[in-house]
């Protein structure tokens, strides 16, 4: 009998304990962090799909009136330089900070920057050591001609656009100031590789050189303590960035101004976080105040 009752006691005794463990796993209700959006835009001028990273300032509305600054960001992929200039220009852009307009950031994610960044070179060990150069002009015309109006006509943007380039984008931001300036009104130029064509681009003319370019024009560039260039002619980065500041320097226009900004402390690898914060107070903090 006692043997009878055990059994039938054992399949309530094994349900309770059943029930108590499963009702005292904690919930999770954790949700997924989002800094931005992830969009896709399939360019004809470069026959592939570009993906583009997307941060929306807070207070972003589709339906309202306000509009916002656009800065472009070149190597903008999550793993390369998006987050951090987002989380730089959030905090500028807080109430109490109030040092840059909030903004809109689009980070367009690579696939060949040697490819993109850089225009045709006359050197020849740099084509055999970088085949797949120079298409930086196709680049610039899906920047000009599909991405830019892409944006505009997506999103709520007004007048100010701004480029930021490093290294390899830092010489297709130059490219873009000498050869299309228009295209944006300003520029933040970092550790830029003028070292590319042994240089040429020191030795090019440019419509900001004359008296007859009044477009406003802000141009940011920052270098570090770089050393030379990996190109086939010697070149020290930081000479190279002061020659082409001083070339800007030298424009009969009134209406563009640049800020050289010389940080000894950094180094190619570390320069863009602290460049990129000094050349939004130079460049922004006027507009946002």
């Amino acid at each position: 009998m006692k043997t009878i009752l055990l059994l039938l006691a054992l399949p309530f005794y094994a349900s309770t304990a059943f029930g108590q463990h499963s009702t005292s796993a904690p919930k999770d209700s954790s949700k997924p962090f989002i800094l931005g959006r992830i969009e896709s835009i399939q360019s004809t001028t470069l026959s592939e799909k570009r993906i583009l990273n997307i941060y929306l300032p807070e207070g972003y509305k589709q339906d309202d009136t306000t509009q916002y600054p656009v800065i472009y960001l070149l190597d903008g992929s999550a793993d390369e330089d998006f987050i951090h200039v987002v989380g730089l220009l959030q905090f500028d852009s807080f109430d109490w900070v109030n040092r840059v307009p909030k903004s809109i950031v689009v980070g367009i994610a690579n696939i060949d920057r040697m490819r993109d960044f850089t225009y045709p070179t006359g050197i020849e060990a740099d084509k055999k050591r970088y085949p797949h150069s120079g298409g930086s002009a196709k680049f610039i015309a899906f920047i000009e001609k599909e991405l830019q109006p892409y944006i505009e006509s997506k999103y709520k943007t007004n007048s100010t656009k701004t480029l930021i380039g490093e290294s390899l984008g830092g010489l297709l931001a130059t490219e873009i100031v000498l050869t299309k300036p228009l295209l944006f009104n300003k520029y933040i130029i970092i550790s830029p590789s003028l070292w590319w064509d042994d240089a040429s681009l020191l030795k090019k003319q440019s419509d900001i050189f004359l008296d007859s370019f009044k477009t406003k024009t802000d141009i940011y560039i920052g270098t570090g303590k770089e050393g030379l260039g990996p190109g086939e002619k010697p070149h020290v980065m930081e000479v190279d960035a002061n020659l082409l500041s001083e070339e800007i320097k030298n424009t009969k226009s009134k209406s563009v101004h640049v800020f050289l900004d010389y940080l000894p402390q950094e180094n190619h690898a570390t320069i863009s976080h602290m460049a990129i914060y000094n050349a939004f107070l130079k460049l922004y903090t006027t507009t946002a105040n």
